[in-house]
């Protein structure tokens, strides 16, 4: 992989479209809030509307939160917090979850429509409508659905929101095809598509490994990906022998001992972005595993993007603000509604 650091070139965004070359560039220290972010008054505004779900309801995630004692706060000679078994960090405790439905304006109903599965939903709900209204409106992404999901709660090794999106598994993505999705049909009244190639999931932070996450256990659901500050760190938990190091395992075993697979991903981190001093011993690094993630990427051939956010610090909003109505406009090249 090449240089990405804060030495490196500034690349800038291709004019007149996306792009498929710069695999890789460096952006910053400066950064400015995309016009895409404020809509023309012409433009067709979408409509955004929301639903509750209780856990008790759920056959998958009934529900747990972290229990703080010195189990659940050891930590190994690195500082990284030592995964737990369940029962020795976590008890049960029913949460509540709210979805979001964004629906286009000019969303066509004579077929199945694109969608966008977000986490970490609340971080979305003021600003994603309008960036897809503006990018909907000038056709630079298909017309879409957007589901925002909350997690359930609390974060790390031990919470509800931990185990959604820091276990390496296929769980969460089931949980999405069998709980969410039939009820985001029946709320919005929408047809979802079942192509996997007009099906897109994103995230930032935990968020992000787990929309990655989702893809590499089930391709056949979801093939494009979309990260900001990606934690493909040693977060798991509880342990799992088959992913020892948790998602640091997907650029160091996983993406490189694997066949290709038909994803499309969009990688961001920033400089600053956490624990960028560690080394990498402890596993836990953001940028360092960020930048491998890109290099497993770029080995294996896969369509990708990778930005490296000068000054830039975890989830940071500047960059967000900026990079994301190219990102998605990139996520989504190349999409053409199934026939069939």
């Amino acid at each position: 992989m090449r240089d990405t650091g804060p030495r490196a070139a500034r690349v800038g965004v291709v004019a007149g479209g996306v792009g498929e070359k710069d695999s890789e560039r460096t952006i910053g220290p400066d950064y400015a809030r995309a016009p895409e972010y404020d809509p023309a008054p012409d433009v067709p505004r979408g409509t955004l509307r929301s639903f509750v779900m209780d856990s008790r309801d759920s056959r998958i995630y009934p529900g747990i939160r972290r229990i703080e004692n010195e189990v659940t706060a050891r930590r190994d000679a690195y500082g990284n917090r030592i995964a737990a078994q369940a029962h020795e960090q976590s008890e049960a405790e029913p949460y509540l979850r709210t979805v979001w439905v964004y629906v286009p304006a000019l969303i066509g109903r004579d077929r199945p429509a694109p969608f966008l599965v977000a986490q970490d939903g609340p971080l979305y709900v003021n600003h994603l409508p309008r960036v897809l209204d503006t990018l909907i409106a000038a056709r630079r992404v298909p017309p879409l659905v957007a589901i925002l999901v909350a997690s359930g709660g609390g974060d790390a090794q031990g919470s509800q929101r931990g185990l959604e999106y820091d276990t390496l598994s296929g769980t969460y993505s089931d949980f999405i095809e069998t709980e969410v999705l039939p009820r985001v049909r029946e709320s919005a009244g929408v047809t979802l598509t079942d192509d996997p190639d007009g099906r897109a999931v994103m995230g930032v932070s935990s968020g992000a490994a787990c929309a990655f996450t989702m893809a590499w256990f089930h391709p056949e659901r979801y093939r494009r990906v979309l990260s900001y500050s990606g934690t493909y760190v040693n977060q798991q938990s509880p342990p799992n022998p088959e992913s020892p190091r948790g998602a640091w395992e997907y650029h160091a075993t996983l993406i490189p001992n694997a066949g290709k697979k038909p994803l499309r991903v969009w990688l961001e981190v920033g400089e600053k972005d956490l624990h960028h001093d560690d080394p990498e011993e402890t596993w836990h690094n953001w940028p360092l595993a960020n930048r491998r993630m890109a290099a497993a990427l770029a080995a294996k051939g896969y369509d990708y993007r990778f930005t490296f956010s000068l000054g830039g610090r975890h989830a940071d909003p500047r960059v967000l603000e900026q990079t994301f109505p190219e990102a998605l406009e990139w996520l989504w090249h190349g999409y053409s509604p199934a026939t069939a």
